[in-house]
């Protein structure tokens, strides 16, 4: 098929970036592999999402993956551009195509610079590939290709942690305490379940492991290192970098569920990896029961297509009984935004994420009882939780009646749902490039929640999938939640915490064998 008519891909507009500095037009022949997110064959219900049925991925790519017709139908199309279908996911709905630049400009009407732009946390600036405005697509594409992920390679996300300055830690604790504190059922330990960690940076050895496991008297969990997108496992000699991601999410996890097997995804900061991870964990074998995100960025700085394929992605995990577990932020109401306006951080604020964020907890480190806990907020130096109402996403059937306050005078969906200890001055005690550090930060409460649900799972001996809809049952303003330790102190700037669900810690921190209970009958 040859060259022809293009129509616009809806919401693939795509802002200009601030701080960018040109370099110049990219290499036209740097071979590129850009991923395309298509339509299901068929929608998917409802109910899978929402409700307790799950389904294999079998079931899954074969009756609501991509039609293999129109796979057959991209292929013959974008070889009109000179454009390789390198592989194809049905089950995930994933093309990957494989070109030039020059030829993916053609194809998709754009433009591509090379610039570089302030990079996420302690990365500086980096250089990478650069588009404005919106896509096109060749004629005949138009309502099944839904999204083009991978011409624009900025750093997409930033990780949600803090290091704590020695002398500002009056108080920290293990995971092991922590989990003691919010008890965690007895007698569970995450045995027989796998959780996915999704990280887009950093590394760790194995070294760093078995030295903070053995510290605390446990056995090295299994991890398995898996790539995506090309990157690897690549732990350097920066504990205050990505690698202090890598190994809080491992760590925390491990500490708290040294039962279950860990595999840890690491791709690179992109919108275009971001998915291609959720996608690659959600559809692995064997299939996890939790996927942990502890990376994120302001819902607006995500393009309408990036966000409408990551959606999907963790609607599909949820279809097959998985929880994704994610970061609210670090940076109050605000999300680090200069505007003046309160922003969520995403894809926390996706209604098929589990929102966590952020309080400051004291409790004793001998018999865990809490002598208090209120919201985390270090003031504007220090960090606090992440926590609002969405601009862009409606509130959801099962938070309708939690009392989610309207926001720019549209009722929006509310994060986040639920929180932990993430005060770096109440931190974790944590291993990282073979340095002792405490850390903070709603990075830590991603797999905190991660490693409760594989021992909930254990102890029920089911999936949860999407679990807003059990957790949320019931709830009505201002009221108590079972299974939860209510957080009425505190603020993260515009939000205040008050009985019930509120903008700052969600329901609340877990109390775990309370939420056993409640999630038995």
């Amino acid at each position: 098929m040859t060259e022809g008519s293009f129509v616009p891909l809806p919401g693939s507009e795509r802002e200009p970036l601030s701080g960018v500095q040109d370099i110049g037009p990219v290499d036209e022949n740097e071979r590129i592999e850009v991923t395309l997110v298509t339509r299901r064959r068929a929608g998917l219900p409802t109910e899978l999402v929402i409700g307790p049925e799950t389904i294999s991925t079998d079931e899954l790519a074969n009756n609501y993956g991509t039609d293999p017709a129109d796979i057959d139908l991209v292929r013959e199309i974008l070889a009109g551009y000179g454009l390789e279908v390198a592989s194809t996911h049905p089950g995930s709905r994933r093309i990957k195509v494989a070109a030039t630049a020059a030829q993916f400009s053609r194809a998709f009407g754009t433009t591509l610079r090379r610039v570089s732009s302030p990079g996420p946390i302690g990365t500086g600036r980096v250089e990478h590939r650069y588009r404005e405005g919106r896509l096109m697509l060749p004629a005949g594409l138009e309502n099944i290709v839904l999204a083009v992920l991978g011409l624009d390679d900025r750093p997409q996300a930033s990780p949600h942690f803090r290091l704590s300055a020695e002398a500002a830690t009056p108080l920290s604790y293990t995971p092991p305490q922590i989990a003691q504190a919010y008890q965690f059922p007895a007698g569970t330990d995450g045995t027989g379940q796998t959780i996915a960690i999704l990280e887009f940076g950093g590394g760790f050895s194995a070294s760093d492991l078995q030295s903070y496991f053995s510290g605390l008297g446990l056995s090295v969990p299994s991890v398995t290192a898996a790539s995506v997108d090309g990157a690897s496992n690549a732990p350097g000699s920066d504990p205050s970098g990505a690698d202090g991601e890598v190994l809080l999410d491992i760590e925390v996890a491990g500490a708290v569920a040294p039962g279950a097997a860990q595999v840890v995804y690491f791709a690179p900061n992109t919108d275009q990896a971001f998915v291609d991870a959720i996608s690659d964990a959600a559809h692995a074998t064997p299939v996890p029961i939790v996927i942990s995100i502890s990376w994120g960025g302001p819902e607006d700085s995500w393009s309408a297509q990036s966000r409408t394929a990551l959606d999907q992605a963790l609607s599909d995990a949820a279809a097959l009984g998985i929880t994704v577990t994610v970061a609210a932020g670090d940076n109050g109401s605000s999300d680090g935004v200069t505007d003046g306006k309160n922003h969520c951080d995403y894809p926390a604020s996706s209604p098929y994420a589990l929102a966590c964020g952020g309080t400051r907890l004291e409790a004793d480190t001998s018999t865990g009882a809490i002598s208090s806990e209120t919201v985390w907020n270090d003031g504007s130096s220090g960090g606090a939780t992440g926590g609002g109402v969405s601009t862009l996403y409606s509130v959801p059937s099962w938070q309708a009646s939690a009392g989610v306050p309207a926001a720019s005078g549209t009722g929006g969906r509310g994060v986040p749902d639920v929180a932990g200890d993430a005060d770096p001055q109440t931190g974790y005690q944590v291993l990282v490039d073979g340095k002792q550090a405490v850390y903070g930060g709603t990075s830590a409460v991603a797999p905190l929640w991660a490693g409760l649900i594989a021992r909930l799972a254990q102890a029920t001996g089911r999936k949860f999938g999407l679990l807003q809809p059990l957790l949320y049952s019931g709830v009505t303003p201002g009221t108590d939640v079972p299974g939860f330790n209510d957080i009425t102190v505190g603020s993260n700037g515009a939000y205040s915490a008050g009985p019930g669900w509120d903008a700052c810690t969600g329901l609340g921190s877990p109390s775990g064998t309370a939420l056993l209970t409640r999630l038995k009958v």
